[in-house]
């Protein structure tokens, strides 16, 4: 109870909204939904200081959804520049482990409302990022922020004492969601793979030359010509590309790098992919 009432005390900005579709579970366990494209639990890192292009095209650190898949960042090669499409990886996780993750993050004080923990901003640590965790169960969605969750490992002076343990508490979920075959039931959890997609958004940029990294051009195969974004973007355009455009565009894509130029109407651009998870749609 006490851990309950510390996350409550902590938490921010969120919508309390019942599911899309009704929600279930298909054991008897705690009500979740249960669409393969339903978010039942997500954590994103949002901010900081970082440039434009990684703030435009990272996604969700973790994300469950009512079927069991879930999606993560994949293994990222080393090398610079690095590939132009980035590495997604899924898995499967059975009922029983959907279960004891949901199970976890009621216990850490998700599921209660929407809160935000940025008013720890006046705290020693600046530009850091805010850990977003978006969760649904019991037939409520909810929405909790909390400013550099892994940066204060140590209790600043001024926190009360309820607002540090939650904070634990949560960064400890944190960390067991990218190690789940550590805590979930033996055979719960299925090998990553890749995920694959065939809806992307595109952020289209003017080019910006490496002089020391000079690179071989590509020329846009679609028909819609590229165009580069207003300054309320800092120049970058959201342009969204699934089915068949994709089909056009995905192997040059594969064999590109983050500094090709595409070629354009004459002009070149910078284009930056970021993958839609199941959830999202547009731009």
């Amino acid at each position: 109870m006490r851990r309950t009432a510390a996350a409550l005390a902590l938490l921010v900005v969120i919508t309390a909204a019942c599911a899309n579709e009704p929600g279930g579970s298909r054991d008897g366990g705690i009500d979740h939904p249960t669409g393969a494209d339903q978010v039942v639990l997500r954590l994103s890192y949002e901010g900081g200081f970082v440039p434009i292009e990684y703030n435009l095209t990272q996604f969700p650190s973790f994300t469950l959804y009512g079927d069991g898949r879930v999606v993560v960042p994949g293994p990222q090669i080393e090398i610079y520049p690095g590939p132009a499409l980035p590495a997604v990886n899924q898995r499967i996780v059975t009922e029983e482990g959907v279960q004891v993750i949901v199970r976890a993050a009621l216990e850490a004080g998700l599921g209660h409302g929407d809160r935000d923990h940025s008013d720890f901003r006046n705290t020693v640590i600046a530009d850091a990022t805010t850990a977003v965790f978006t969760f649904s169960a019991n037939g409520q969605s909810s929405r909790v922020s909390v400013y550099a969750l892994a940066e204060l490992p140590d209790q600043p002076d001024g926190m009360p004492d309820e607002e540090f343990e939650a904070r634990t508490v949560l960064n400890d979920l944190a960390g067991r969601l990218s190690a789940l075959e550590q805590w979930l039931p033996g055979g719960s959890v299925g090998p990553e793979e890749p995920f694959e997609t065939d809806a992307y958004r595109l952020f289209v940029g003017r080019y910006r030359p490496a002089e020391e990294l000079p690179q071989d051009p590509v020329e846009w195969p679609l028909p819609t010509p590229l165009a580069a974004g207003g300054d309320d973007t800092a120049g970058y355009a959201c342009r969204p590309v699934s089915g068949e455009e994709w089909g056009s565009l995905a192997s040059l894509a594969r064999e590109a790098n983050q500094l090709t130029p595409w070629i354009s109407a004459g002009t070149k651009f910078s284009v930056l992919f970021r993958p839609l998870l199941p959830d999202e749609s547009g731009c």
